[in-house]
């Protein structure tokens, strides 16, 4: 795939703002607070999926891993395939949570009384929803879980979650942590990932994601929360977001490109 073409300072910056909002993280310098649980949102983010097996590895916790197969299963697969360690596991026709959890056990020696596999849900609102049902049904009490997802998508997995056990009064406090932070940068022959390890999106589908995402988050008719389809709490947008949002919808040189390469 060509790379995609350059585009200005200010642009470049308005996409960072964005996408790193969406990559909400809930702690300080990168350090997961202590918790009860893990929840690993099917994704095909090797750097997210890393960070949540890291997580479960270090605080000794389970691994809840949610996914079956859905409309974007495929690109597990493909990253999966690519990758210089994780290629020797299986993927067509298995679900994403059986995937992620070969990756677990085998390379981070989570133990399997530790991984537990929600296998069912095809969209983000069924990762939620059968999650908190594993959750309730455990045998000790989760006080605290940090979900972990694709950093374009964890600002709404949060707010789903929140959603879901919303009128629970023993639900668990939801901490959001995306594992990495996606940063665009301008290069000599287009833009590029300024954090480029193993495992990440095309840049073409990481800006498709960030633009198709703030619709979603909003509070009106159209979007996700309580005014519109009613599957995420209410999101609060800071201004900075707002602006940047803006100057991406109105700038032609971005358009015009993502047009390009069928992208809307």
């Amino acid at each position: 795939m060509q790379p995609f073409p350059k585009l200005s300072a200010t642009t470049l910056e308005a996409i960072n703002t964005v996408g790193q909002w969406l990559a909400q993280d809930d702690f300080c310098a990168g350090a997961a607070y202590p918790a009860d649980c893990v929840v690993l949102a099917g994704n095909a983010v090797i750097p997210t999926i890393d960070a949540a097996c890291r997580i479960a590895q270090e605080q000794s916790i389970p691994l809840l891993i949610a996914g079956g197969i859905g409309h974007s299963t495929t690109f597990l697969y493909a990253a999966v395939a690519q990758h210089p360690r994780y290629n020797t596991i299986q993927t067509t026709g298995r679900a994403e949570a059986a995937v992620l959890a070969d990756i677990a056990r085998q390379f981070w020696h989570i133990p399997a009384d530790k991984i537990w596999l929600e296998d069912r849900s095809t969209n983000c609102g069924e990762n939620a929803r059968f999650s908190a049902q594993m959750i309730a049904q455990a045998a000790e009490p989760i006080n605290t879980a940090i979900v972990v997802q694709d950093p374009t998508m964890q600002r709404r997995t949060v707010a789903t979650f929140r959603r879901v056990t919303r009128d629970d009064p023993d639900a668990p406090r939801w901490l959001s942590y995306p594992g990495f932070t996606p940063v665009l940068c301008q290069q000599e022959d287009g833009i590029a990932f300024a954090n480029d390890p193993d495992g990440l999106w095309t840049v073409d589908r990481y800006l498709a994601l960030v633009v198709g995402e703030i619709p979603r988050l909003r509070n009106d008719e159209t979007g996700y929360g309580p005014r519109g389809r009613d599957f995420i709490v209410h999101v609060d947008f800071p201004p900075e977001v707002e602006t940047a949002w803006q100057l991406l919808q109105q700038d032609p040189a971005l358009n015009d490109a993502m047009n390009n390469r069928s992208l809307r």
